[in-house]
């Protein structure tokens, strides 16, 4: 027992942190002059006793978290704190089930930004206010967790992503700590930019806050069933565009940024194959709209940029139906909701790198077979990529390919159609938000769903944001005999 005593004071102090932060919508409410501020001041109540009680039984035993046990806090924090945040959901007026309450919690902190909300308008305005601060702290929660956990497990390749000088957890976790420090005061800071930028352009400040959140976040949730599509303003569409894409590059390149180092920002490969990914669907996506006789030629541009960066960055938005695009337009959408921004950013999906190391591997096999003597070795971002690197992506991508076709087998058994299954499983795994087709494309939610189908789709969620591996070792008999 005592091997998990680190871990209930780590998910109690999150607890705890969490009932905190329900007294800026509990504000938010009270200011406006909803009676829902009694609902935050309840449920950050039962939050904060719940995690201070875990705390206070379980001090004193900071230091002993171990490898397995950093496994195991990972995964048990991202699924019993959305326990806990969906609580304001099932007490305020919007008659949530637990199971839908559970499932825009997840879907908050995850940033994954499916909702089963409509009438978002009728909404009290703390609701909508939790709804953005869920997606902001799971975005900085992310980040923290690429940069100190992910490397320290080596999860999926993010081995490649080991700072320097923290070959132990012992060395990496105190400047993993400073590190985190450093990279949340970037992240408030673009988010007050951000926020700023959105303001100046038109929206409330309301709004503003409520958007910029979820922006820099890449989650996606709106205070409006339009999504950003009901501001239908140019400079709104733009400034979003750019902050989307701030939130899916490196957040540690940022970091050497200040330290006088920002030319490393776009030597990075990841980061310039995210723009020649990123560029080249815009303009294969504004090609083919022109040929379907469709005019306006900068509208077309603004509305593929929008939706394409929305989609490739997983943050959800929308500012048109895409799924009336036609056949081709959704099946680019499909398949790049798959590919996510850059390691160590709030973006979600496969990873570019990921792609990156594959390309590289599979040249290197190419000039073996043509030339069996030579001596070929991959590289990533110039630095060789050692074989543990290697197998640890090519695995990533045997299990991404098999949990998404679990999980749309699942979801098709309940009786999803096609579409919805596919998609619905797709946007789950990478974190996105909106699936594709009538009942959760852009124009939808997935209120309809079945219960059972939201739980899954929960599930498929926690796999896509903790790189799946970080879950699915639990229910191996090898990591408990360890």
């Amino acid at each position: 027992m005592a091997q998990f005593r680190p871990i209930f004071l780590a998910i109690g102090l999150l607890l705890a942190l969490l009932g905190l932060f329900q007294a800026i919508p509990a504000l938010v409410d009270f200011g406006f002059g909803s009676p829902d501020w009694q609902v935050f001041l309840v449920s950050g109540g039962i939050c904060t006793f719940f995690g201070a009680s875990l705390a206070l039984t379980n001090r004193g035993r900071e230091g002993d978290l171990t490898l397995k046990s950093a496994f195991i806090l990972t995964t048990a924090s991202w699924v019993v704190v959305p326990g806990f945040a969906a609580l304001p959901f099932v007490f305020s007026d919007l008659s949530l089930s637990y199971t839908d309450a559970y499932f825009e919690a997840m879907s908050g902190l995850t940033t994954t930004g499916s909702t089963v909300i409509t009438g978002l308008e009728q909404a009290p305005p703390g609701i909508l206010i939790w709804r953005s601060l869920l997606q902001w702290l799971g975005g900085i929660g992310i980040i923290v967790m690429a940069v100190a956990i992910l490397p320290m497990l080596q999860i999926g390749g993010m081995q490649l992503f080991r700072m320097e000088s923290s070959e132990t957890s012992e060395k990496a976790l105190p400047r993993a700590g400073q590190i985190a420090t450093v990279i949340g005061g970037i992240y408030l800071i673009l988010s007050v930019v951000c926020a700023g930028a959105y303001w100046f352009a038109g929206m409330t400040m309301f709004d503003a806050v409520a958007h910029a959140m979820t922006t820099i976040a890449t989650g996606g949730f709106s205070t409006y069933d339009g999504s950003v599509g009901h501001f239908d303003n140019v400079a709104v569409d733009y400034i979003a565009s750019l902050f989307m894409v701030i939130g899916s590059l490196p957040f540690l390149l940022y970091f050497q940024a200040i330290r006088g180092r920002p030319l490393l920002l776009w030597r990075d490969t990841q980061v310039r194959t995210f723009f020649a990914i990123a560029m080249s669907v815009i303009v294969v996506l504004a090609f083919w709209r022109s040929l379907g006789g469709e005019s306006g030629y900068w509208q077309i541009l603004r509305y593929c940029t929008f939706n394409a960066i929305s989609i490739i960055t997983g943050t959800g938005y929308s500012t048109t139906d895409y799924g009336a695009w036609g056949p081709f337009s959704v099946g680019v959408f499909f398949f790049i909701m798959m590919i996510g921004g850059c390691a160590g950013s709030t973006s979600c999906g496969i990873k570019v790198f990921r792609f990156q190391v594959l390309a590289e591997t599979l040249r290197v096999r190419m000039h073996r077979q043509l030339q069996p003597h030579g001596v070929f070795i991959p590289h990533f971002n110039r630095q060789p990529i050692s074989d543990s690197a290697v197998d640890s992506v090519m695995s990533f991508f045997f299990l991404f390919a098999l949990s998404f076709a679990v999980l749309a087998v699942l979801l098709a058994s309940l009786g999803l159609d096609l579409m919805t299954s596919l998609s619905g499983a797709a946007t789950a795994l990478a974190n996105v938000g909106p699936g594709l087709g009538e009942v959760i494309g852009p124009a939808g939610t997935f209120q309809p769903l079945p219960d059972q189908a939201k739980w899954l789709l929960s599930l498929g969620m926690v796999l896509g944001r903790l790189e799946l591996f970080t879950v699915l070792v639990l229910f191996t008999r090898t990591f408990w005999r360890a």
